[in-house]
């Protein structure tokens, strides 16, 4: 019988389950990620966020990330503000900046005084070969800084997006409206697009002016989320190229808001992270259970 130790948060309704692998022994699997994320048979998580040893002598901890889909992703910004807050009140480190390594690179996260956690989100990388996107013979307008991409689907007609890397990869859509049926017939197609060869988180942003977005993402192995962090740099780094937003944005999300800095290099945001409780899941009954349920 192995049961884990887990603990449940959220960033603005972006909800994760955290797991401590240093004081505890545990492995990953897609199997298990699937299992525990599911919000029917079991703790129910949008992502699973793993706290590990590094072995990077200029990191603290290593930070990995799976989706509710199973798979490991390189990011996650509402996940990294949970991350610091979960190491500083668990008694892991009293450090404060936390140098965490992740996926791609490092970050760097710091609980404020009044409780809110700024996270240095590094640079964003428009080499789309990397992220990876496909541009052979794609077509693209230029507005101010950003290209806009013209993409192709097969129901839906031409799609107008800018494409970055936020240590992850996102599409950029400019809506009129926000309360659209857009985010659940585009998003799907857009992340999936065989344009994106490993799949894209893709935004929706309706600009109310110049420091103040509405966002909606649709996630890349997740589905639509009521926030994401990495998708609310992209979208005002995506604005401020297209010379319609300034620094700093409030970013207002379902979940709710935080904001976010950019002046051309780093990224800085700045937002809330909140404990719902601590449990222990008995985990190979939740993957006795997760099998049977496969076979109805």
């Amino acid at each position: 019988m192995t049961h884990l130790n887990f603990t449940k948060m959220h960033g603005i309704g972006n909800d994760f389950i955290v797991i401590d692998c240093i004081n505890q022994s545990f492995k990953m699997t897609t199997k298990i990620a699937r299992s525990i994320a599911d919000r029917h048979f079991g703790i129910g998580a949008d992502q699973i966020l793993l706290i590990e040893k590094t072995a990077l002598p200029n990191a603290d901890f290593k930070y990995r990330i799976f989706n509710s889909d199973g798979n490991e992703v390189e990011n996650c910004g509402n996940g990294a503000r949970c991350f610091v807050k979960f190491i500083h009140q668990k008694k892991i480190s009293n450090k404060n900046p936390i140098v965490a390594e992740i996926k791609n690179g490092l970050i760097s996260l710091n609980e404020n005084s009044d409780g809110s956690v700024t996270v240095n989100m590094g640079k964003p990388s428009f080499e789309y070969k990397s992220l990876p996107f496909n541009t052979d013979n794609l077509t693209y307008t230029t507005k101010s800084l950003e290209k806009i991409w013209a993409i192709e689907t097969e129901n839906n007609g031409i799609v107008l997006l800018s494409v970055l890397s936020i240590s992850n990869p996102h599409a950029v859509i400019e809506v009129d409206n926000i309360n659209t049926d857009l985010v659940s017939i585009i998003g799907p197609v857009i992340e999936s697009h065989n344009r994106f060869p490993n799949k894209v988180n893709v935004g929706f942003m309706q600009i109310k002016d110049s420091n103040h977005i509405l966002l909606r993402v649709y996630e890349r192995g997740a589905g639509e989320t009521l926030a994401c962090g990495t998708g609310a740099c992209a979208a005002v780094v995506s604005g401020i190229r297209r010379g319609l937003l300034h620094s700093p944005v409030n970013v207002q999300t379902k979940g709710g808001s935080i904001s976010i800095n950019w002046d051309g290099g780093d990224i800085k945001m700045t937002g809330p992270a909140s404990f719902v409780f601590d449990g222990k899941i008995e985990l190979d009954k939740l993957l006795r259970e997760s099998v049977a349920t496969t076979l109805l």
